[in-house]
This record gives structure tokens, C-alpha cells and sequence, in this order.
């Protein structure tokens, strides 16, 4: 099993350093834990291919944790994301997920995606 560092930074971006996001995979496994909102852009930057990634754990609702996910999201959607994701996450995910996807993009927490939240 391999962790990444994706980011590991305070809401500020302290050092340089990304908001919090952690990539790990192994034999049968690939997910996120955490997607604060420098996840996408961070990700990218490290070569992660986002399509293989099959879960993404939220700790908390804190921006830097959490305010990374509808930008991962939408980018899935518009490179045609092919396999399904779990996001999982304290007791409220999905109407969480849902008000900050409204706020950021109208109309977004509609949209067909072939992801799930627990």
C-alpha cells in the first residue's frame, strides 16, 4: 500500500504546501482521504489518474477537507468519468454536498454522475 501526500497544508496554503488531501492505493484499492479545495489542481499536478480513484473518505466539513469535491466532480463529469465513486463521510455528506455544489455552481447538484454518497 503507497500513501501520497497530495496536500497537507492548513486552510491558508502555510509553506506552499496544498489544502488536505491524501491519495492511496495498493493491490485492490485507490481513494482519497480528504479533498480540500486545492485537491483537483494538486492531483493533476502529480499525475493521479482520477478515473481509477474509487472512494473519497471526508473527515470533516472544513473547506480545506471538503471544498475540493465539486470541483473533482465536475471535472469527472466533463472528462467522462467511466468508473463509479464512492463519497462517503460524516452523518449530512450528501445534503453538504449538494448546498456546496449549488453555491459553487449552480444547478450542478443535479446532474447525472455516476457517483454515490454514504
Amino acid at each position: 500500500m503507497q500513501l501520497q501526500f497530495v496536500g497537507c497544508g492548513d486552510a491558508f496554503g502555510s509553506g506552499g504546501r496544498q489544502n488536505t488531501c491524501f491519495h492511496v492505493t495498493g493491490d485492490s484499492t485507490n481513494f482519497l482521504i480528504d479533498c480540500g479545495a486545492t485537491a483537483l489542481p494538486a492531483l493533476k499536478r502529480l499525475g493521479v489518474a482520477r478515473n481509477d480513484i474509487e472512494l473519497i473518505l471526508i473527515t470533516h466539513f472544513h473547506g480545506d477537507h471538503f471544498a475540493g469535491l465539486p470541483f473533482f466532480l465536475l471535472d469527472a463529469q466533463f472528462s467522462r468519468r467511466t468508473h463509479p465513486l464512492v463519497i462517503a463521510g460524516p452523518e449530512g455528506i450528501e445534503m453538504r454536498l449538494a448546498q456546496v455544489m449549488e453555491a459553487l455552481f449552480e444547478n450542478s447538484s443535479k446532474t447525472n454522475r455516476n457517483s454515490t454518497s454514504q
